[in-house]
């Protein structure tokens, strides 16, 4: 029996492979992607409709979006064709209330919970939720006209406090910290119930043939439950307060899932860095320096990137430039390294550096 594999992925095999290792810390990954001369099949660029809600919702719309897209790359090394499902970074909180306000580029959430003495417990609820609807619809469509091209990934889901914030809202949920801490401890318990739901729900869609899962941001697969966690808000808790209200509802999230990289987001986070690296069942770490500051490539996080490898987590730099890579990986060493490049390459730029890159992927 021929192995599945990917239409525009020939080398999937080798690539799961890799990015198997990188979780295991054994190797190193990198996501190159090159802008096509021609496209792979020929198609339009679908033009927005100029009703914003509209576009980030219709099935149609985000489908001939990605599909436009991927017809004009190549995926090289561990990258992959993949659908991205994502309705805004966020998705657990509108599906559990938060109202969306819908932009361009991101969706953002209006808080519901105005009085914590009288709400109710936070469940999801499938049934008469429109949003969730507009999930799996947007889901299902990738399913259907996949055929073996690409993956089709989990939406970005976001959990833990930061979707007690949307909920809350950020200001009142840190005086909530101070004023009804226990009340806090049991919101995000019952989101992270709701989470374990809806994720095991989608994930049952999108399995593909080798048991894993794409997730939406920042470009992973691993062959189980696979994804990306975070607690943005933490750059304004204290390193005891994240190990009170964060890091309790994160390793429950960590054991349920199989494969986990932490988006760690900006250096008011860097506080929290010690009690990731305690999280047993956290796999890796991903760094996001915040605007203003040098991207992910940079030596001036060469030493952080240190840390998180000698405290037993795998890494993920991002926003890398091209000239950048190989200093990178000569100074803190290949194993358990995924880098995300900051843009498309030429052909000649990837071929260049796949031959650079050879002496540190065997």
């Amino acid at each position: 029996m021929t192995e599945p594999t990917l239409l525009y992925k020939a080398d999937w095999a080798v690539a799961r492979a890799n990015l198997i290792r990188w979780w295991q810390r054994k190797g190193m990954a990198i996501y190159l992607t090159v802008k096509r001369q021609t496209p792979r099949f020929l198609i339009q660029r679908p033009a927005p409709s100029g009703d914003l809600e509209r576009d980030w919702i219709e099935p149609s719309y985000r489908l001939a979006l990605s599909e436009y897209e991927i017809a004009w790359h190549d995926y090289l090394a561990e990258a992959f064709p993949y659908f991205d499902t994502q309705i805004g970074p966020g998705s657990l909180g509108i599906i559990l209330g938060s109202r969306p306000r819908f932009v361009e580029e991101t969706v953002w959430y209006s808080p519901i919970i105005s009085d914590p003495e009288t709400s109710t417990p936070i469940r999801f609820t499938p049934d008469n939720n429109s949003i969730w609807e507009q999930h799996l619809a947007v889901i299902h469509e990738g399913l259907k006209c996949a055929n073996e091209r690409y993956l089709v990934g989990v939406p970005d889901l976001i959990e833990n406090m930061d979707t007690l914030a949307a909920l809350r809202g950020d200001q009142a949920l840190l005086v909530d910290l101070i004023e009804r801490p226990d009340w806090v401890v049991e919101k995000i318990y019952e989101i992270n119930q709701a989470y374990f739901l809806i994720f095991q729900h989608i994930y049952t869609l999108v399995k593909d043939h080798w048991g894993g899962n794409a997730f939406s941001a920042f470009r992973i697969w691993g062959p189980g439950k696979t994804a990306k966690v975070q607690c943005d808000i933490s750059a304004t808790l204290s390193p005891r307060m994240f190990q009170r209200f964060v890091v309790p509802a994160l390793t429950e999230q960590c054991r349920w899932l199989d494969y986990t990289l932490y988006h760690l987001d900006g250096t008011n986070c860097l506080q929290h860095l010690d009690s990731l690296l305690s999280i047993e069942p956290l796999n890796a770490i991903e760094w996001t320096p915040q605007a203003g500051r040098p991207g992910g490539g940079s030596p001036e996080w060469y030493g952080l990137y240190r840390r998180i490898k000698s405290g037993g987590k795998g890494l993920q730099a991002v926003g890398v430039e091209v000239h950048e890579v190989i200093p990178l990986i000569d100074a803190i060493g290949p194993e358990g390294v995924y880098i995300l490049l900051e843009r498309d390459l030429s052909p000649g730029e990837a071929e260049t550096l796949l031959k650079a890159l050879e002496p540190y992927r065997q």
